[in-house]
């Protein structure tokens, strides 16, 4: 009798193809999930891989797939509670052949296969649940003519990393990847031939490497020789210097307009070369500027190098690249740009397709930029998952900042504040202190104590004296009561997140043009009014910014908008306190302590490092790093009734470094040069057809975000109707100057913020 894992047809004919024998398909994702684990646990990858399908040998399987719906649906090899049920035999089969605690590390993954790594307990998706329940799949499985060489296993030897308890369920998420993963692929491979020849080697670093010295020795050869481009010069050379050092934890402090970016890279890619690293991955706090660093990337070591992969990416159906489509699913790329989300994210993750990447993080340098942007509240867990990366799995980490964090153990009691920090980290600077006075291009004036709240009146008039000025606020509201307090002489901007992501790129690219024009000398005065979205990266550059109080990392962003290119002798950064107060939470506790420092009189430096450690020292004391308990989730408990009891799932659900909460609303704005919307039109080819994916993704940029009792309020009072099965604001409620016009009595403080 054959066995049978998949079946499919054969598109031209209409006739079944030969069925994929389960015993092939079970070796074969075995010799896969080992490869994968070169430097995670070759042994155990191959276990999983041979006993993870030990369910489809039960003869109720084989009827199923054979006679109810094999031979009529392609998708049968799929397990979910109408089907025949498969995946705990190999996990009974695991705790059986090896003790107790290395049988349940097996089931785990192995039960988990289809749904994403359980819990040990809550509920019927629970392994202690399913392990019970399982006994009568595992001994009709166990009836049928098995082959011994997928039953035979020796035991594999435990790792270091096992043996820690704190870390025992990363080491498994990393083996977990390796069978998913490897599933997939063999699966693919014969259920889809066309799809899976798309997966091809990628580019080597060697080959990235060399690109990039070539278009770096003529970006250099071209540059003038000003003091700015020395320093910047400096600091890459010192960078290549670092990168021969031995993997494991570096930071990057680097004043904005340092040329940070680029001189990262090129640590990276020396330190991979040297250090026989397979990857490099650039993961970005903010989708907003995450495009902007793939182009830069894709300038200096070509278009089939990037791999971007993030919620914005907006690919032409048309121009749609399989193989960097397929690439995003595993991460099978030499370099790839992400956000923090998706980095994050996927490594707390319990489903598998968020899973499927992991195995190709191990082996790789990773910077963070911005890595001051690590949400407080996570910190504890992202750390500690950081050093056990890095110690077990060699990742080198790169923080890669202007404002660096306190994320460091030391023997300075300030740097003990953090639950679980990072140890052994190296500067790759030889002085930043000194980088950042040499780099120094702006003051920064801050409000005395006695100084008063001012009035948004009382600053529309002294902005209005300025010819050129940025002023950013803290909230949506904010924004718009000082926008139109403005004089209305066509030269004012708006930039907030009540606008889609389409509409604040043309407004940026506006705000650029309009500041190239001034340097031909064009005398017009520019005046550009935005919540914070501007300081994440966006490349402008202000002879004056006016900031809103607000914490001293935000402080420091905005300053990194003013003489951004060092041609004024000195740009001008004032702080003001606004008359309305901030918003609640996070930002308004890093503003509280900014007035802290300010009453105490410590920070007559304020984008000083010592200014920077003073304020996220406090900063950190006042909160709580791991606020939802990831790591009491992910710490291994033991007992005679739970030999390896860990939650997964609930560790998972728990870890969003966003609040899902929130609801995506279609926009109906009108782009540059067009005469409508384009929204309308591809709402109707999904009513048509909702399969088509490319929509989707051009959707995504014709989008805001706000909750989910604003938008019921919205829909309630005829605001927003719903097309497609997607919620889509009226052409009324949309505005060229600040977006969606949303009543300020439906938005919260906290909802106002961007």
């Amino acid at each position: 009798m054959k066995y049978i894992a998949h079946v499919t047809r054969n598109n031209n004919s209409g006739e079944w193809e030969e069925v994929h024998e389960l015993s092939e398909h079970l070796m074969k994702t075995a010799q896969l999930s080992k490869g994968f684990a070169r430097l995670i646990g070759e042994d155990w990858a191959e276990i999983t891989g041979k006993w993870h399908d030990l369910g489809k040998y039960r003869k109720r399987f084989q009827d199923y797939i054979r006679i109810q719906s094999g031979y009529e649906k392609e998708n049968a090899h799929i397990e979910n509670g109408t089907r025949a049920p498969h995946s705990t035999a190999g996990a009974i089969l695991a705790i059986n052949k090896l003790n107790p605690v290395y049988g349940h590390i097996v089931a785990y993954l192995i039960a988990g296969h289809h749904a994403g790594l359980p819990d040990w307990v809550n509920g019927r998706g629970a392994l202690s649940y399913r392990l019970k329940e399982g006994v009568a799949e595992y001994e009709e499985a166990l009836r049928e003519n098995i082959p011994q060489e997928i039953l035979d296993a020796k035991c594999p030897d435990l790792p270091e990393i096992s043996r820690n308890s704190d870390a025992i369920s990363l080491w498994m998420r990393l083996l977990f990847s390796c069978l998913v993963d490897a599933d997939f692929l063999d699966t693919e491979s014969y259920m889809n031939q066309k799809k899976s020849k798309y997966r091809k080697k990628p580019i080597s670093l060697a080959v990235i490497q060399e690109r990039f010295n070539n278009e770096m020795a003529r970006l250099r050869k071209g540059s003038q020789s000003t003091d700015i481009n020395k320093i910047r010069n400096t600091i890459y050379s010192e960078c290549l210097t670092a990168a021969k050092q031995k993997s494991g934890m570096f930071s990057l402090t680097v004043p904005t307009g340092g040329g940070k970016t680029l001189s990262s890279l090129a640590f990276a890619l020396e330190h991979a070369r040297v250090q026989n690293k397979d990857r490099i991955i650039y993961a970005i706090p903010f989708t907003s500027i995450i495009e902007q660093n793939a182009d830069v990337f894709r300038k200096f070591v070509g278009d089939d190098v990037v791999l971007e992969h993030h919620s914005n990416f907006d690919v032409d159906p048309k121009k749609e690249d399989v193989k960097a489509r397929l690439a995003t699913e595993n991460w099978d790329s030499s370099l790839i740009v992400t956000t923090n989300v998706q980095l994050f994210e996927s490594l707390f993750a319990s489903r598998t397709s968020r899973c499927r990447k992991l195995h190709n993080i191990v082996n790789s340098v990773i910077i963070l930029d911005e890595a001051q942007q690590i949400p407080r509240d996570f910190q504890a867990p992202i750390t500690q998952m950081m050093q056990h990366m890095s110690d077990y799995f060699g990742v080198t980490w790169v923080l890669c900042t202007a404002t660096q964090p306190v994320l460091t153990k030391s023997k300075d009691t300030f740097g003990q504040l953090l639950l679980k920090g990072l140890s052994n980290v190296r500067e790759i600077v030889s002085n930043p202190s000194q980088l950042s006075m040499d780099l120094k291009r702006v003051k920064v004036h801050l409000p005395n104590n006695a100084e008063p709240k001012l009035s948004w009146e009382n600053l529309s008039r002294k902005i209005s004296t300025e010819d050129c000025v940025l002023v950013i606020v803290n909230t949506r509201k904010h924004a718009r009561n000082l926008f139109e307090l403005l004089i209305d002489d066509d030269n004012n901007l708006h930039l907030s997140a009540n606008m889609c992501a389409q509409h604040r790129t043309e407004v940026i690219q506006k705000i650029k043009y309009r500041l190239e024009q001034r340097r031909k000398g064009d005398k017009r005065p520019l005046r550009v009014v935005s919540t914070q979205l501007v300081e994440a990266g966006v490349d402008v550059d202000f002879p004056v910014v006016y900031r809103a109080m607000a914490g001293l990392d935000s402080i420091a962003q905005s300053a990194g908008r003013c003489n951004r290119e060092g041609k004024l002798k000195i740009g001008k950064v004032i702080v003001f306190k606004p008359e309305q107060a901030s918003t609640i939470g996070f930002l308004k506790q890093g503003e509280d302590i900014t007035i802290e420092l300010i009453e105490t009189n410590k920070l007559k430096e304020p984008l000083s490092p010592e200014s920077f450690r003073q304020y996220f020292t406090l900063l950190n004391s006042k909160g709580n790093q791991d606020r939802h308990g990831i790591n009491d989730l992910l710490k291994a408990q033991s007992s005679p009734d739970a030999p390896l009891a860990i939650q997964f799932r609930e560790a998972a659900k728990k870890f969003r470094l966003i609040d899902n909460n929130g609801t995506s609303i279609i926009v109906p704005f009108i782009p540059l040069g067009k005469e409508e919307s384009p929204v309308q039109r591809w709402l109707d080819i999904l009513e048509k057809d909702p399969l088509q994916k490319w929509v989707y993704k051009k959707l995504q940029r014709y989008t805001i975000s706000l909750s989910e009792s604003v938008v019921k309020i919205c829909h309630a009072n005829g605001c927003i109707d719903v097309k497609a099965g997607l919620f889509v604001l009226l052409d009324c409620y949309y505005s060229e100057l600040f977006g969606m016009e949303t009543p300020d009595k439906l938005l919260t403080a906290q909802e106002s913020v961007y």
